[in-house]
C-alpha cells in the first residue's frame, strides 16, 4: 500500500528531484539536448495523455506544453492536475528518490574520503570556474561532506557547467598568456588609434579577427560612428555627447510617470530584471537604473517604434565593454559602487549612445509588425534552402517554421543563443564588416544552424527540434568557435551575397 501511494505521489508531482524542466529565453541555454535527448524518449513513452496528444504537431500545441522562463507568478498558479503535468516518467522518479533515500542515509555514517572526487566525470568535459561558482562551492563544502553519487541508469551524467558563464575573452579550452603575435597586433592597433587621423579602413580589417580587450573601448566608439577619426576632436566631442545625453534625462526622465509612458515604462522595468539573469552584475540595482534610463530615453527619443522586447539585450555588450576600461578582472561579480560617479555616467551615456547607432542600422527590426525581422527569416529560409536542401526539407517535414526559432535569432543578434563573452566577439566582426548588424548578420545565423546539422537531423519530431533548436549547447564556447563560426558565415556572404541567381531557385 505504501509503494503504491508513493507511486501516485511521483506521478503527480512534477517538482521532484531529477526533474528537467525547460527554460527559453534565457541568456544561456541551461539545457544540452544531447543529455536530455534520451530522457525526452523515455517521457514519451509512459506518457499517460492520449496517444494522439503525445507529440506536439503544431508550435501552437508545442508552445500550450510549455513555460516561458519570464512568466511572473507561475510557481504559485500551477495546477499539477493538467495534462501536461502527467507526463513525466515514473522510472526516473523512483529511481531518483531511491537515490535521495540512499544518499541521506550515508550522511549519517562518516564518509570514507573528505574530498569529492571527479573520478566518474568524463574526461572530454572541461571544467570552466567562475569566481561565483567557487564561492558556491566552498560554502558546500563548509556545511557537509558528500560521497559522490552514483549514476542513473535512465539519465546520462551530465558535465560540469558553471553558473555564471565568464565574460573574459578566454577560448573553451583556456587562453594562454598573450603571445608574441598577440601583443604583435596590440601594438598595431595602438599605433592606429593614437594616429592624428585614425584610418578607419584599416581599423576595420585589423579588428574582423577580433579586438584586443586594451583596446576595445575606443575601438567600438570610433567603429559605431560615435567618436571622430581625429584624435584632437575626441576629447570635446566624448564631452558634448555625454553632456547632452544627461541633458535629455533632465528633459525626458520625469514623464516617465505620465499615463500615456506608462506601458513602455512599465515593459522596460520588467524586462531588466531578465537580461543577463545569470550574471550578478546585472542584477544589481545601480546597474538596473542605467539600464531603465537608457532605454526609456531612447524610446522617448524614437516614437516610431518605440520600446521593444529584446533591445533590453543589446545595451548589454556596450556597458560590459566600456565598464572594462576601468575593470581589470572579470566584471561578472564586480560591484559597481565601487566606481566614481564620473565613470558611472560616462559608461551610461557612451552605451546609449552606441546602441543608438546600433539601431539606426536596423530600425525596422523594431517598427509595427517588425518588418525587417520578418524579411531576415524569410531570407535564412530561402539561404538554407539552398546551402543544405537535407536540413531545410527536415524541418518542413515535422512542420517547423523558421519564424519559430530564428525570430530570437534576429531580434536578439544570437545574445539569448551564445554567452555574452561570444556575443562581444562576435560584435567586433559585426562592426568591421558593412551593414554587419543587418546583412551580414544573416549569414552569421545560417552558418550557426547548419553548425548543428547533425543534431537537427538526429531528431524526428516537432517538439525535439524546438527543444534543440531553443536550447543549443553553446555554454562553453569562446573565442575560437566564434572565429569558426565567422570564417564559415563569410564564405556563405562570399558565394550569395552577390549571386542572386545562385540564392534564389
Amino acid at each position: 500500500m505504501a509503494a503504491e501511494n508513493s507511486k501516485q505521489f511521483w506521478k503527480r508531482s512534477a517538482k521532484l528531484p531529477g526533474s528537467i524542466q525547460p527554460v527559453y529565453g534565457a541568456q544561456h541555454p541551461p539545457l544540452d539536448p544531447r543529455l536530455t535527448k534520451n530522457f525526452i524518449k523515455e517521457r514519451s513513452k509512459v506518457s499517460t495523455v492520449p496517444l494522439k496528444n503525445k507529440k506536439a504537431s503544431s508550435f501552437h500545441e508545442f508552445a500550450r506544453n510549455t513555460s516561458d522562463a519570464w512568466d511572473i507568478g507561475d510557481d504559485e498558479e500551477e495546477d499539477f492536475s493538467s495534462p501536461s503535468f502527467q507526463t513525466l516518467n515514473s522510472k526516473v522518479a523512483l529511481a531518483t528518490a531511491a537515490q535521495v533515500l540512499e544518499n541521506h542515509s550515508k550522511l549519517r555514517v562518516k564518509p570514507e574520503r573528505s574530498q569529492s572526487t571527479t573520478s566518474d566525470v568524463p574526461a572530454n568535459y572541461k571544467v570552466i570556474k567562475s569566481s561565483s561558482d567557487a564561492q558556491l562551492s566552498r560554502n558546500s563544502s563548509d556545511t557537509c561532506l558528500r560521497n559522490p553519487l552514483h549514476k542513473q541508469q535512465s539519465l546520462p551524467l551530465r558535465p560540469i557547467i558553471p553558473l555564471v558563464a565568464r565574460i573574459s575573452d578566454q577560448n573553451a579550452s583556456g587562453a594562454p598568456p598573450m603571445t608574441v603575435r598577440e601583443k604583435t597586433r596590440l601594438e598595431k592597433f595602438r599605433q592606429l588609434l593614437s594616429s592624428h587621423n585614425t584610418d578607419l579602413d584599416e581599423l576595420r580589417k585589423c579588428s574582423w579577427p577580433g579586438v584586443p580587450r586594451e583596446v576595445r573601448p575606443v575601438t567600438w566608439r570610433l567603429l559605431s560612428g560615435y567618436l571622430p577619426a581625429n584624435t584632437e576632436r575626441r576629447k570635446l566631442t566624448l564631452q558634448r555627447k555625454r553632456e547632452e545625453y544627461f541633458g535629455f534625462i533632465e528633459q525626458y526622465y520625469d514623464s516617465r510617470n505620465e499615463e500615456h509612458h506608462q506601458d513602455t515604462y512599465r515593459q522596460i522595468h520588467i524586462d531588466i530584471p531578465r537580461t543577463n539573469p545569470l550574471i550578478p552584475l546585472f542584477q544589481q540595482p545601480l546597474v538596473q537604473e542605467i539600464f531603465e534610463r537608457i532605454l526609456f530615453i531612447w524610446a522617448i527619443r524614437h516614437p516610431a517604434s518605440g520600446y521593444v522586447q529584446g533591445i533590453n539585450d543589446l545595451v548589454t555588450p556596450f556597458f560590459v565593454v566600456f565598464l572594462s576600461e576601468y575593470v581589470e578582472e572579470d566584471v561578472e561579480n564586480f560591484d559597481v559602487t565601487n566606481l566614481s560617479q564620473d565613470m558611472l555616467r560616462s559608461i551610461e551615456a557612451d552605451s546609449f549612445w552606441c546602441m543608438s547607432k546600433l539601431l539606426d542600422g536596423i530600425q525596422d527590426n523594431y517598427t509595427f509588425a517588425q518588418p525587417g525581422i520578418q524579411k531576415k527569416v524569410k531570407a535564412l529560409e530561402e539561404l538554407v534552402s539552398r546551402i543544405d536542401e537535407q536540413v531545410h526539407n527536415h524541418f518542413r517535414r515535422y512542420e517547423v517554421e523558421y519564424l519559430q526559432f530564428a525570430f530570437r535569432w534576429m531580434n536578439n543578434l544570437l545574445m539569448r543563443e551564445l554567452p555574452l563573452r561570444c556575443t562581444i566577439r562576435l560584435w567586433d566582426t559585426y562592426q568591421s564588416e558593412p551593414e554587419g548588424f543587418s546583412h551580414f548578420h544573416l549569414y552569421v545565423c545560417a552558418a550557426f544552424l547548419i553548425k548543428w546539422r547533425k543534431e537537427i537531423l538526429d531528431e524526428e519530431d516537432f517538439q525535439g527540434l524546438l527543444m534543440l533548436l531553443q536550447n543549443l549547447p553553446t555554454i562553453h564556447w569562446g573565442n575560437e568557435e566564434i572565429g569558426l563560426l565567422l570564417a564559415e558565415a563569410y564564405r556563405l556572404k562570399y558565394m550569395f551575397a552577390d549571386a542572386p541567381n545562385h540564392y534564389r531557385r
